[in-house]
C-alpha cells in the first residue's frame, strides 16, 4: 500500500502548525516542499498501513466508522485507488471530520491518495462496518 498525502500551507499559516495537522493523522517516511499557487505544498508519502495507524485510531476514538467508511467509499476512484480529505483545522487537534464539499474546509484540507491491492479490505482495515457499535468483521492491515 502506498499513501499520499498533500496540504497546502496558505501564506497566512505557520508551515508548523500545519504539519502538526498532518502528523496527528498520518505519519509520513518522506515529506517535500512544493510551490504552490497560493503559498506551499506539502506532499507527504509512505508504504504501509502503518502511516495510517494514527488516522485509523482516531475514527475508532470517535466512533466514526460506518460515516468515514460511506465517505471513503464516494472516494474510489478504481479497484487499487481511494481519495478522500479530512479537515486541516479538525485534524490539528487531532479529530477526523471528512470534506464532502469544495470549500468546506476554508483554509483546505488534507487530501488522501491510497493505492492498494485491495480497496475493499483497506476500507474494512481502516473503518469496518459496524452494528449497534460492534464490529461485523475487522480486516487484517492491507499491503
Amino acid at each position: 500500500m502506498r499513501v499520499e498525502a498533500v496540504v497546502e500551507v496558505r501564506l497566512t499559516e505557520d508551515k508548523n502548525k500545519v504539519l502538526k495537522a498532518l502528523e496527528n493523522v498520518f505519519t509520513p517516511t518522506y515529506i517535500e516542499e512544493r510551490r504552490g499557487d497560493t503559498g506551499v505544498v506539502l506532499v507527504a508519502t509512505c508504504d504501509g498501513s502503518g502511516c495510517l495507524e494514527k488516522m485509523r485510531g482516531a475514527i475508532w476514538r470517535q466512533g466514526i466508522q460506518d460515516a468515514a467508511r460511506s465517505v471513503i467509499s464516494r472516494g474510489i476512484v478504481s479497484e487499487d485507488t481511494v481519495v478522500f480529505s479530512i479537515n486541516k483545522q479538525a485534524a490539528y487537534v487531532g479529530v477526523v471530520s471528512f470534506v464532502t464539499e469544495p470549500g468546506e474546509s476554508p483554509l483546505g484540507p488534507i487530501t488522501f491518495t491510497v493505492r492498494t491491492r485491495d480497496v475493499r479490505q483497506f476500507l474494512d482495515w481502516l473503518a469496518p462496518r459496524t452494528y449497534r457499535g460492534k464490529v461485523y468483521y475487522q480486516a487484517p492491515p492491507p499491503d
